[in-house]
């Protein structure tokens, strides 16, 4: 599962990623200077794991992870292939979910590639581009399903309904993500591969001053956004990066404090792309290791058994669970046990964020 960084030249998407996955992709103040997708595999920030690890003193931990990408800078004419078009939305589709960085302060050293700041205009230029290609995507497939609507088949018919839905939510400039859907129709919209239908996470790049509060900027993408099922998410990108170059903890600490913050702005955004994408953690606890692992959410006891390994799904006898609060307020697993609050659960077992798992199996 994997989060694409999207957003016109310039916004700051590389620096971003450099501060997520410290891959260090090449940053520069011109168009273009993200030509390949730079690909990083991030650790999920997690309280509750630092304490498991406190309780439990494994002799290794391991964190969840997410995949994200950043994706080459969008011009006017992108879906027509102009500028690096055609690769930029290619690069979209094969993620899960778009993160869209919105250059939200000023700076006369930083050139804009339309001359002057303004999120609302860059926002409509990425998005009238996604929603041009989705609009070719629906037409096109409209012209397949169309005749076999014609002879009557009722599979069609459903899909027909839907893409003209579609179509016409897209031709009054709005994305598929709009359109409200039962849970037919979720599967068949899956089918579609529709750009704007993707789950969205919007990043205001703020100055400093206005890393705690927003600004104007910040103030008008919340309007625009509103009606569009999205969060926003308020970032100081240029002062995340010189809080991910201290070395020391505690120094780090001391900067967020001096500009309000509690925590870094890039482990919010990190816990809320793992949301986006419909992620969850759930942790086993031994002597030797420590570790989260992801689900999606809705995910069965064996599905979870089976990202651990595919025997273990196969071969699932059934679930010893804690809730993560129970190990938290007792201490120990054997505290837990004692309490009676370890559960044993069957295949029909729907796991909860954070619930602490043993598995049993026969290969």
């Amino acid at each position: 599962m994997k989060a694409g960084i999207v957003g016109l030249p310039n916004v700051g998407k590389s620096t971003l990623f450099n501060c997520l996955s410290n891959a260090k992709a090449q940053s520069a103040n011109f168009p273009f200077c993200t030509i390949e997708p730079n690909l990083g595999v991030v650790n999920v920030p997690d309280r509750r794991l630092e304490k498991l690890e406190e309780l439990v003193k494994p002799e290794k931990v391991v964190p969840a992870t997410v995949e994200i990408v950043d994706i080459a800078g969008l011009v006017r004419g992108a879906s027509k292939g102009e500028g690096l078009g055609n690769q930029f939305l290619g690069n979209i589709r094969e993620c899960n979910a778009i993160i869209h960085v919105l250059r939200c302060f000023d700076n006369d050293n930083i050139v804009h590639v339309d001359g002057d700041v303004n999120p609302v205009r860059d926002k409509e230029t990425i998005d009238i581009e996604l929603q041009l290609k989705d609009l070719e995507t629906v037409e096109k497939r409209l012209d397949k399903v169309n005749r076999a609507a014609k002879t009557g088949d009722k599979e069609a018919q459903k899909e027909q309904a839907l893409l003209r839905r579609f179509k016409a939510a897209l031709d009054e400039g709005k994305s598929a993500r709009t359109v409200e859907l039962n849970e037919d129709e979720e599967q068949f919209m899956q089918g579609f591969q529709l750009l704007t239908a993707k789950p969205i996470l919007y990043v205001c790049n703020v100055d400093e001053a206005a890393a705690k509060e927003g600004n104007e900027y910040v103030d008008q993408v919340k309007e625009l956004v509103k009606d569009e099922n999205a969060e926003v998410l308020v970032l100081a990108v240029a002062t995340e990066a010189d809080i991910t170059e201290l070395e020391d903890y505690e120094e780090q600490q001391m900067f967020l404090e001096d500009i309000g913050l509690e925590e870094p702005g890039v482990s919010r955004l990190i816990r809320t792309a793992y949301k986006l994408l419909t992620l969850q953690t759930y942790f086993t606890a031994g002597e030797k290791e420590v570790r989260a692992w992801t689900v999606n959410i809705g995910a069965t006891a064996p599905q979870a058994a089976g990202v651990i390994h595919t025997d273990f799904e196969k071969g699932f006898i059934r679930a010893e669970v804690i809730s993560y609060e129970d190990y938290e307020s007792y201490g120990s697993e054997a505290k837990v046990k004692e309490a009676g609050k370890m559960r044993v659960e069957g295949k029909d077992y729907i796991v909860k964020d954070g619930d602490v798992m043993h598995f049993r199996f026969n290969v």
